[in-house]
């Protein structure tokens, strides 16, 4: 069968729009399976758990026993951390068993610069009686970090610095050879 001139026309208008569907899908679905799918490898639970703090520290505080330490930044399993949401504060007297005593909640989440260095001030503390502390890391799905160090510390009562308008240092002692 020839086709004549019209007829043609007709078919050619009939496959234009399928070309361009075609067209359309077959940009469309390589960017389909680049937006789908895992990025990257499933973690199990015990990688993604902070990282353990090893550097807290204990000091005296007008208000009681000052600890410190550095904001942990990666998970166990070497990621970066961005989703720390606090911090347990544990606390043990001469009973040895570690109980919490406070949560500090981070709250720089959602800023541009956030905290490298945190503090606890324990206020709730009897002078001359030793206490030992922990801190955890938990993550804002809940996963905890393994213990600190543990830091052991005395609280005493706290020397007043002396008043520069009263201070006077002692006298030197004479040099041999000296009279007065």
């Amino acid at each position: 069968m020839i086709l004549g001139g019209d007829e043609v026309k007709q078919k050619m208008n009939s496959v234009q729009p399928r070309r361009s569907k075609v067209r359309l899908f077959a940009v469309a679905l390589p960017a389909l399976i680049a937006a789908c799918g895992v990025k990257s490898a499933p973690m199990p639970p015990e990688l993604v758990r902070p990282e353990r703090i090893q550097d807290l520290r204990a000091a005296p505080d007008p208000q009681g026993i000052k600890l410190s330490w550095e904001r942990p930044t990666h998970y166990v399993g070497g990621h970066m951390m961005r989703d720390l949401d606090s911090f347990v504060i544990l606390r043990g007297d001469t009973t040895g068993t570690l109980q919490p005593v406070a949560v500090l909640a981070v709250t720089d989440r959602e800023r541009f610069s956030v905290e490298h260095d945190f503090s606890y001030v324990d206020d709730k503390t009897v002078l001359d009686r030793k206490y030992h502390y922990e801190v955890v890391s938990k993550t804002t799905d809940g996963y905890v970090s393994e213990p600190s160090n543990e830091v052991e510390f005395t609280r005493v009562k706290p020397v007043p610095a002396p008043n520069p308008e009263t201070f006077h240092l002692p006298p030197s002692p004479a040099s041999p050879g000296t009279t007065n």
